[in-house]
């Protein structure tokens, strides 16, 4: 939609909108409120045509393509709403969203400073600053922007939705939990509040879990909805130690979320094969300069294997700051092998990544997260599909560490399954899909280890949880950081945290978790069945 339009803008008109224009504006808007985008792309199409210049049908495109997750395209969009009115705080803020979720931390820090300047108080402008900032990891400025959205409307369900989960991320759970009573009161039927409810609290009676099972039954229609529903009620069956009609609801929720996304799984098996092909120990090998700075520590694996719980023992530790899970290595790889592929991984960024030089991509990273990285002389990036990069992450940083959790497959697999995602791990919602994709995992960890094991250190989640205080000094000395006692009574920082596991690493290091699959276990037989099918011994945690 925005092809074409660079030199338009260049000589563009200064005329106000003719009365048509704005009816075409105002029926695009519509039609993207209604959920047709390409009805709304045809009145952006009509209008940028006879007008190049209109401000508002470049924002529009913007949104459209978001809607759609064009997010390049987006980017194009508001920076030519940028470009023609340079104090347009809402473009500014939705670039800084981009920014960021595209890892490019300095780029959105600087459109954020350009939204907070500019913004108008339209409340959605202000909610979407305050996500940016929860974004960059600074959970407290990212509250006070969500209140003063909230202060400015505070009926509109969904800021009060992004006020809880800033919550949640606080540690403040019980406000969090006020707050969603309220949205709930405004919007009766809203599934992202009550997931949210589900949980921040836990389950003692049958209320809530009436309520959830009316709402699926009665929304049959709408998978993103279903999602929210069965999975919060999944939970809090949990709670209750209903485990079957658990189960049940953490099934009909990973139907639904399965059924809206795409998942390429070919795609992903090239992907891990050009990576185990690629980097080799005679590649590791060949001459290159590095970057020497010993600040970053990896923490990787996984995602609910205990990566949280590892970086809060860490960063529990006075020279230590949790810089959050970043983006950045992967961006500034992609960004240096020139890699242009619609998708995040491919075998083709294996294969152009291995030219990449390395000396470059460590200084490129370093400078990507110097606002994100805090005072402290050590920081911890904490994402866990990291794993793929430990090759270059080593070869790039030599004095960085890198922390692999471990865990054993079923518990593992089982507790991505029952985890409702944002939009990441598109495998986790089939108990086959999800079991071949650990195996990948397990497989390609096997040659790192071979080929590069006494450069990272693993760390297995059941050996924490059961004994933590060797694994926690062990953990520590490894990162060549002096003995805190502190590292052990990680469950009281007040610092954010900012993943599915914002509740739990709240509260001490338990065992609870682990064989957690084994109440499920008629019901997982799929999943058991195609790790053993793939060679995944059931008694690693590995």
């Amino acid at each position: 939609m925005t092809e074409g339009m660079d030199g338009a803008l260049v000589a563009a008109a200064t005329a106000a909108p003719e009365p048509w224009m704005r009816d075409a504006l105002q029926a695009g808007f519509r039609h993207l409120a209604a959920g047709r985008p390409d009805d709304a792309s045809a009145c952006c199409r009509r209008l940028l045509r006879a007008k190049p210049d209109l401000v508002e049908a470049h924002f529009l495109v913007g949104l459209i393509a978001i809607e759609m997750r064009q997010n390049g395209t987006a980017v194009k969009a508001f920076g030519s709403v940028t470009k023609l009115k340079p104090a347009h705080g809402a473009a500014w803020a939705n670039l800084a969203r981009l920014f960021m979720l595209a890892g490019q931390a300095a780029r959105a820090d600087a459109a954020l400073e350009e939204a907070v300047q500019h913004h108008d108080g339209n409340p959605v402008v202000l909610d979407l600053i305050g996500s940016v900032y929860s974004l960059l990891g600074d959970q407290e400025e990212a509250s006070r922007w969500i209140a003063k959205a909230v202060r400015r409307a505070p009926k509109h369900v969904p800021f009060l939705v992004n006020q809880a989960n800033n919550q949640v991320f606080l540690g403040a759970t019980d406000q969090a939990a006020a707050v969603l009573d309220t949205a709930l009161g405004l919007q009766p039927e809203n599934a992202n509040a009550h997931w949210l409810l589900a949980n921040v609290r836990k389950a003692e009676d049958r209320a809530h879990i009436d309520r959830l099972q009316e709402l699926a039954q009665s929304d049959q229609r709408n998978p993103r909805a279903l999602a929210f529903l069965y999975y919060g009620l999944g939970k809090e069956l949990e709670d209750l130690q209903e485990w079957e009609q658990a189960f049940e609801a953490f099934s009909q929720g990973a139907k639904a979320r399965r059924s809206i996304i795409d998942y390429n799984e070919r795609s992903e098996i090239e992907m891990f094969r050009a990576f185990g092909e690629t980097f080799t120990a005679e590649w590791f090998a060949r001459d290159g300069a590095a970057h020497d700075d010993p600040a970053p520590i990896f923490v990787v694996g996984q995602p609910r294997t205990g990566t949280t719980l590892v970086e809060r023992i860490i960063t529990s530790h006075s020279q230590v700051h949790s810089a959050g899970e970043l983006r950045q290595f992967g961006t500034c790889v992609r960004r240096l092998a020139d890699y242009r592929e619609p998708t995040r991984y491919s075998a083709k960024l294996a294969r152009l990544a291995a030219g990449v030089d390395c000396g470059q991509l460590g200084r490129a990273y370093l400078r990507s997260t110097e606002t994100l990285r805090g005072s402290l002389p050590r920081f911890v990036d904490k994402l866990p599909p990291n794993y793929l990069y430990i090759p270059l992450i080593l070869k790039a940083l030599p004095r960085a560490k890198v922390v692999h959790l471990t865990r054993n497959p079923m518990d593992a697999c089982f507790a991505s399954f029952k985890q409702l995602f944002a939009d990441a791990y598109p495998h986790s919602y089939d108990q086959a899909e999800m079991a071949r994709h650990h195996a990948r995992y397990f497989h390609l960890m096997a040659l790192w280890r071979e080929r590069f094991g006494d450069r990272f250190h693993d760390i297995a989640y059941e050996d924490t949880a059961r004994d933590l205080e060797p694994n926690a000094r062990a953990l520590i000395e490894f990162l060549d950081l002096p003995w805190e006692d502190a590292c052990l009574e990680f469950h009281k920082q007040e610092s954010a945290v900012t993943t599915a596991s914002a509740v739990q690493v709240r509260q001490p290091v338990h065992t609870g978790s682990i064989g957690r699959w084994r109440r499920y276990e008629a019901q997982l037989a799929v999943m058991r069945r195609t790790l053993e099918e793939q060679g995944v011994p059931l008694a690693s945690s590995a």
